[in-house]
């Protein structure tokens, strides 16, 4: 039987102690063993090719700011929204730890932020990456490029602690304040929760790839 968004705030009500307690068993989904990472459909995905000539860059959005989603904890169905600037003191951490990989597996690793090959911001509409010169020979490179290009995967997620958090009076709500990010993710995912943003992949508008770049683009989509 499923549960509604009333039900699931009436125990809610009854069981948590503060507002401020975070989501017990969180979720993305009914099911018990789904993961309790959050997706959204990205805004501005692109993978095209880097200004050298010889490498791809990936830019996309892990998650968006201000946006509700539907999430899952031990008692049912809730809102959640990540505030704007929420990420800002763990980004900000001089050993900053976060992997750039597919599908939230940490063995199929794109670009990472201790190599200086991932970079994350915070903009007023949510976490944004910038992978500015993948290698199209690396094989998940070259398994994900196609995909992202044919629009078959538009969407990534984040992988993060909750640090800061409430509950909104009615419990039908939570409102993540701070989260931390060092040693989660930010991946590229297939489904996601969040409606609010669409995704391309494209070709760079500048000047025109030498022939032996292009060649070498073709030959990373095509395997």
């Amino acid at each position: 039987m499923t549960i509604t968004l009333a039900a699931a705030a009436a125990e809610r009500v009854q069981h948590i102690r503060q507002r401020a307690d975070r989501p017990s068993q969180r979720r993305c989904a009914e099911e018990a063993r789904s993961r309790a990472t959050v997706r959204a459909t990205l805004s501005g995905v692109q993978l095209r090719e880097a200004g050298d000539g010889t490498t791809l860059e990936f830019i996309g959005r892990a998650t968006v700011y201000e946006q509700a989603y539907e999430m899952w904890d031990m008692f049912g169905p809730y809102t959640e929204i990540v505030s704007e600037g929420a990420g800002t003191d763990s980004l900000a951490r001089a050993d900053l730890d976060v992997p750039l990989v597919l599908g939230h597996d940490q063995l199929r690793r794109l670009a990472r932020t201790t190599t200086g090959t991932l970079l994350l911001a915070e903009s007023a509409d949510g976490l944004d990456v910038r992978a500015p010169a993948l290698d199209p020979g690396d094989y998940d490179v070259a398994y994900i490029a196609p995909k992202l290009r044919s629009g078959l995967v538009d969407e990534m997620s984040f992988a993060f602690r909750i640090e800061s958090g409430q509950w909104s009076p009615d419990y039908t709500e939570y409102r993540i304040n701070r989260y931390d990010i060092h040693r989660g993710d930010v991946a590229i995912v297939g489904y996601g929760a969040n409606p609010y943003t669409g995704a391309s992949m494209r070709q760079p508008a500048a000047a025109p790839a030498s022939s032996r770049a292009r060649a070498l683009l073709e030959l990373a989509l095509a395997r």
